[in-house]
């Protein structure tokens, strides 16, 4: 074989070599730290949005590490969802509780406040959960 050859056949099996890992990962998903996209509503997740902006993020924060403009104010701090125990052992069900009752409804401090008028909104509330979930 010529170095010509050699070099042609390198330079193939390297291309079809990308070409294959390209496949593999676009069909795997690739990207890794991408955050999942919510199959709700685009109107329902708009509404969890402005929740979460105006109502959540206050206290725990735009990224949710309890550091919000208003955390310093509080008595008690509020939980930073980046902890993975936490995300672990807390079910949906507790985190919508909390949500819509308030922390104290579950033994925690009433400085979280309820969000009764979520109640009849579960699927605004579920995208909040999945907010919530997204941090960990």
């Amino acid at each position: 074989m010529t170095p010509i050859q050699l070099t042609t056949r390198v330079v193939n099996v390297s291309i079809g070599l990308c070409l294959g890992l390209g496949l593999l990962v676009g069909a795997c998903g690739g990207g890794g730290d991408q955050k999942k996209k919510s199959n709700a509503d685009p109107a329902v997740v708009a509404e969890a949005k402005q929740v979460w902006d105006t109502r959540c993020a206050t206290c725990h924060g735009p990224q949710g590490m309890g550091n919000g403009v208003n955390a310093a104010t509080l008595k008690t701090k509020p939980r930073t969802f980046k902890d993975a125990d936490w995300q672990k052992k807390t079910t949906d069900e507790r985190i919508k509780q909390v949500i819509v009752e308030g922390g104290a409804a579950v033994g925690l401090s009433a400085d979280m406040a309820p969000n009764s008028d979520l109640k009849d909104k579960p699927a605004v509330v579920d995208e909040l959960v999945a907010m919530v979930r997204s941090f960990s």
